[in-house]
């Protein structure tokens, strides 16, 4: 089995289910988006909501997706910053206890959080505070020698030596510098690299950043209807289209319809299964953890959609992106007949 490094915003999810989408207006977050906000936004947040039942989970796009390969026995590793707080050791003990080898570097800022508002329809908007993810930069990558700190190198050796695939979350395009810097290396080390595009608003933000990235050096790009769009301009077929012109596998996702995906010739409309929904926390994660997983072992491009089906159609039925131990063995079960 071809192993699997992943590079994002290490953040611990506050998962706060709300009755309506009046409390979104009133703190002026736009539905169904990210929106970057400091410290002193993300605890007035906390405080306007601090009669809210939350619950806690390790999170950011790039570690679930991580995360959900571990969880299918895939050999992964993780490239993040915490800080050395207790929200940071909640984090990296969860990525250990799913088996992931953690290329972590510790800071002495506050760990980051995504408050993730979680509407009656299941659509959640973030309020993400980056805290000491934001640290994580180009220099980490070049660097050579150990010590306290956990350097992404040791020695001379590159943290994507015995890797094949380099799974990169879109929230981190904000820094120009690190994902040019990451791509690149990836590439030389022989990776192949798959991208999650992240909220529309983002995509809005770096578009011409992103094309170039995508057309130089991106394998596998995944979007949404609405990131497609923000990308593209046209609406999920055509989006579809235009992003398979760039990369070897295009995957657009559209919600309760299902996804899209087109490589060369070979274009396929793949379904969902059948679920009761709670939240959407980390369905788009999941699904590339599936999708990914179908290409490490293998798999043709149809049964890869299929199995990332199942993982965002699982993720749903639960509240945040963590699904509990009992899940996971249902899931290898669906997966049987698939793979």
């Amino acid at each position: 089995m071809k192993k699997i490094l992943g590079m994002g915003n290490a953040l611990v999810d506050i998962m706060i289910p709300i009755e309506n989408d009046n409390i979104l207006e009133l703190l002026a977050l736009p539905k169904g988006s990210m929106q970057l906000v400091d410290m002193e936004r993300s605890n007035s947040v906390l405080s306007s909501l601090k009669e809210y039942k939350r619950s806690y989970s390790a999170g950011g796009s790039a570690a679930n997706t991580i995360h959900g390969l571990a969880m299918l026995g895939a050999k992964t590793g993780y490239i993040g910053v915490v800080g050395e707080d207790e929200l940071g050791g909640f984090f990296v003990r969860d990525l250990i206890q799913a088996g992931v080898d953690p290329h972590m570097i510790h800071s002495s800022q506050e760990t980051g959080r995504a408050l993730a508002l979680v509407t009656p329809d299941s659509e959640r908007t973030f309020a993400t505070f980056l805290g000491a993810a934001i640290e994580l930069s180009a220099e980490h990558l070049e660097h050579r020698g150990t010590n306290d700190q956990l350097p992404i190198t040791n020695g001379h050796l590159s943290v994507f030596k015995g890797y094949s695939y380099f799974h990169i979350e879109g929230y981190l395009v904000q820094n120009h510098e690190l994902i040019r810097r990451a791509v690149k290396l990836a590439k030389e080390h022989g990776l192949i690299v798959s991208l999650d595009m992240a909220s529309y608003n983002v995509v809005e933000a770096n578009k011409e950043f992103l094309l170039s990235i995508i057309d130089e050096y991106i394998d596998i790009v995944f979007a949404n209807e609405d990131e497609a769009r923000a990308l593209t301009g046209l609406e999920p077929e055509e989006a579809l289209q235009e992003l398979s012109k760039l990369v070897k596998v295009a995957i657009v996702k559209t919600g309760s319809s299902g996804s899209l995906l087109k490589s060369g010739d070979e274009t396929y409309t793949i379904g969902v299964i059948e679920v009761t929904p709670i939240d959407t926390t980390g369905a788009g994660d999941l699904y590339a953890s599936g999708f990914l997983y179908g290409l490490s072992v293998g798999l043709p491009l149809k049964e890869c959609g299929e199995l990332g089906a199942v993982l965002a159609g699982n993720v749903i039925e639960f509240m945040g992106s963590k699904m509990s131990a009992e899940r996971w063995e249902h899931i290898k079960s669906q997966m049987d007949p698939i793979s």
